[in-house]
């Protein structure tokens, strides 16, 4: 899924476009124990609950592709008979008035989720009646050809409140306050199916995860079924690996600094694209190779690549590229650079010493303060 389609899912939890048919949740203990379970028909709840439930559910949707939402896909194996996403479709299709198999989906989130502390599941079963579109990509309400149904899981950590006095305006008091059992917002959750091209796709996954660097790997792979991804960190950590191991000796300055303005330059071009770029392994090869890597390096480029990311490795190039900075660091100094103004710095040899040297105009500050760049005086 891309950024335009999670959009068009998350504008649906309104009150007003709510297509919402059942909620159930699963309150577990940090022993893994069920302590209770609630389903309801999701328009039946208290308005006051209903809102802060669908502030839930945006909340699931939401932050960066790549980094906090990830598409997966099935493997082959779980798409037979008997695997996770049999079992997905038939908990979906079920509409959640099937018991058991409400059970049974507790029961692999509860024996995969890794969380020590009490936390909420929360699952939901959605009928979206997609709207057609004109050419001009006006919404026609009237034109709907499919009915997009998904369930949504969140899982939410349970808190108890913190101490503290309050003002209790039935007694006109200030009385210790009572402490409760919070729900927090979701940490993890996924949606099945995916809305790929505005239209149901059974073959795949969005995965959420709060924090990017904390994937849960057990999780994804016994309770989705799917194949672990790289995380966001593991994505550039590794790709820097590759250019390393490829450059060797060779990695100077002026390489690294084009293979920056490269990977900026194709994330300016996907700008109006929804999907995001990605970068395979023929097009990293030919990226070094635009960005001053010699002959040599890049005949070494495929056994790198193969060794350290795997032959069928890919990068989204928004997570791999840093397109807020450019940090040159030595032991002793630390130059960070606008990233569209790399030409400002460059490597010059002066008096028989490698040196970085960086245009200055007449706007200088040290520590603050407005120092002149030209000096009052040269003395003879």
């Amino acid at each position: 899924m891309n950024k335009k389609e999670i959009l068009e899912i998350r504008k649906q939890y309104t009150p007003e476009n709510c297509s919402i048919t059942r909620i159930c949740g699963c309150y577990v203990n940090g022993d893994k124990e069920i302590v209770a379970r609630s389903k309801d028909a999701f328009l039946s709840l208290p308005d006051e609950e209903i809102f802060k439930y669908l502030t839930i559910f945006k909340q699931t949707l939401s932050g960066t592709i790549g980094k906090n939402l990830i598409n997966m896909e099935f493997p082959l194996a779980q798409e037979m008979p008997g695997g996770t996403q049999e079992f997905l479709l038939h908990l979906r299709n079920s509409k959640l008035q099937d018991d058991t198999l409400i059970d049974e989906f507790y029961k692999e989130i509860i024996e995969n989720y890794n969380y020590g502390e009490n936390y909420y599941i929360i699952l939901i079963h959605v009928a979206y009646d997609i709207p057609g579109k004109s050419t001009d990509g006006t919404e026609m309400f009237d034109a709907s050809d499919e009915v997009y149904e998904y369930l949504l899981c969140s899982i939410c950590p349970v808190h108890l409140s913190k101490e503290g006095l309050c003002y209790n305006p039935e007694t006109n008091q200030i009385e210790n306050r009572i402490r409760d059992w919070l729900i927090e917002p979701p940490v993890k959750g996924f949606l099945f199916p995916t809305f790929d091209d505005r239209s149901t796709n059974i073959h795949g996954v969005l995965y959420f995860s709060k924090q990017s660097e904390d994937l849960q790997p057990e999780f994804i792979e016994n309770a989705l079924g799917c194949t672990f991804p790289m995380s966001a960190g593991s994505q550039k950590s590794t790709f820097q690996s590759v250019v390393m191991n490829t450059l060797g000796t060779e990695c100077e300055y002026d390489v690294i600094r084009n293979i920056h303005e490269n990977l900026n330059d194709i994330i300016e071009e996907a700008k109006e694209s929804p999907e995001l770029p990605v970068l395979t392994k023929p097009e990293m090869k030919r990226l070094l190779a635009n960005s001053g890597a010699t002959e040599d390096c890049i005949e070494s480029f495929d056994a790198n690549f193969d060794h350290i990311a795997g032959e069928n490795a890919e990068f989204l190039v928004p997570i791999i590229a840093e397109t807020r900075k450019f940090s040159i660091e030595t032991p002793d100094v630390i130059i960070k650079v606008k990233p569209e103004r790399t030409d400002l710095v460059e490597t010059r040899i002066i008096d028989g010493k490698q040196c970085l040297v960086i245009e200055i105009n007449d706007q200088i500050e040290v520590n603050g303060v407005p120092v002149r760049t030209v000096p009052t005086h040269v003395e003879e």
